[in-house]
């Protein structure tokens, strides 16, 4: 499905084997609402797929080279920002890959339901293709503050609290 809200448009797709835990109008509430907040303007394109656990473990091997799936991966295309795009010309700024099983396995062990952590994920995944990261400590608390605020405007649990997840801590060592 493709939708155009504030000029952004999101291409949602779900593999057979996957579910779609928010729904293509929260997605694109979500998606909006982050690059309104964090004042892009151009019109940017954004694809969002959701898949299964298999999936996820190929393209995570194939783009960071660990032969395990994981729960969000981001793969930038442009930045908002690039000098090389001509002035009201489309950002194509790049694909969020979620994988819904282990979304919802992940959910249940921190308490919480699969569209609360699929929430977090695609803020986590938008805020990459934006430039953030979480390497160093500094940018880890950064980009989680970020996250808090924006899950705040768009989470239907307002005052939910804080969430440290962005630092995928055991994927460090």
């Amino acid at each position: 499905m493709k939708d155009t809200i504030n000029s952004h448009q999101f291409d949602i797709s779900c593999d057979d084997d996957a579910q779609l835990i928010l729904s293509e109008k929260e997605l694109q509430l979500v998606g909006n609402t982050v690059l309104e907040e964090e004042g892009i303007t151009r019109p940017c394109l954004v694809s969002i797929s959701f898949v299964s656990d298999e999936h996820m473990r190929q393209l995570n091997r194939q783009f960071r080279d660990q032969d395990r799936p994981t729960d969000v991966l981001s793969v930038e295309c442009e930045r908002p920002n690039d000098p090389d795009l001509f002035e009201g010309e489309p950002c194509e700024l790049g694909d969020i890959v979620l994988a819904t099983a282990y979304i919802t396995r992940q959910a249940q062990s921190f308490g919480w339901t699969p569209q609360d952590e699929c929430r977090l994920l695609f803020v986590h995944g938008l805020l990459h293709l934006l430039g953030y990261d979480h390497l160093e400590d500094e940018e880890a608390a950064r980009m989680e503050a970020r996250e808090d605020k924006l899950l705040e405007l768009v989470s239907p649990h307002k005052g939910k609290g804080h969430v440290a997840l962005t630092r995928h801590r055991s994927e460090l060592t």
